[in-house]
């Protein structure tokens, strides 16, 4: 018999659980998933530097504002000398974190594709505990890092001005797994150039 209280402290220990691929929280997963299938998932990707997390913590305020409780999975990159993360993007978007919104970050772990392997059972708790959106930020990706497409229910891809040519933005890959394209850093030089028909 699993209790949903919504509590945040609870579903962060068992996210850590998830992540440390404890046998015990493979079963409360289990429990939890008929709870699930009510939040709306939402992918946001693009190169590293393009500003998604900028975007995100936008994204977090229009959601307030219009009543939404809001989770966002901040994925980062596992260094593959010491086996750490900054997790830096959590610190940019702490200034939303409030009661209503719920941010955690993970590292990738060596995963490959843009996510960690307990990004999926991470949203799995979210949207148990009763997250309206749940957000999901990859890594910095390039143009194969693609399991964000199977995860979320909407995709948006991130550009900036100056971070590739039109050939490349034509290139197979990432950029046809978008359902939206942002266009952010629209003051640099090259932004009419960004923008191109899919």
């Amino acid at each position: 018999m699993v209790e949903l209280t919504g509590d945040i402290a609870s579903a962060a220990r068992l996210i850590t659980m998830i992540e440390n691929n404890r046998e015990d929280a493979a079963s409360i997963v289990r429990a939890i998933f008929p709870h699930t299938g009510k939040a709306y998932l939402v992918g946001v990707t693009g190169s590293p530097g393009a500003g998604k997390s900028t975007l995100i913590s936008e994204m977090i305020r229009v959601f307030r504002d219009r009543g939404k409780t809001v989770g966002v999975i901040a994925v980062d990159a596992t260094s593959p000398f010491s086996g750490g993360a900054v997790l830096g993007d959590r610190i940019r978007m702490q200034k939303y974190e409030s009661e209503g919104v719920f941010i955690r970050s993970m590292a990738t772990r060596g995963n490959l594709g843009g996510l960690s392997k307990a990004t999926r059972d991470a949203s799995y708790v979210m949207d148990a505990m009763g997250m309206n959106i749940i957000i999901v930020e990859t890594v910095g990706v390039g143009q194969v890092e693609l399991e964000i497409a199977r995860t979320a229910y909407s995709t948006v891809v991130v550009l900036a001005p100056g971070m590739g040519d039109s050939i490349q933005a034509m290139k197979a890959g990432i950029m046809e797994l978008g359902d939206i394209f942002v266009v952010n850093k629209a003051d640099r030089e090259g932004t009419d150039d960004t923008f191109f028909r899919r």
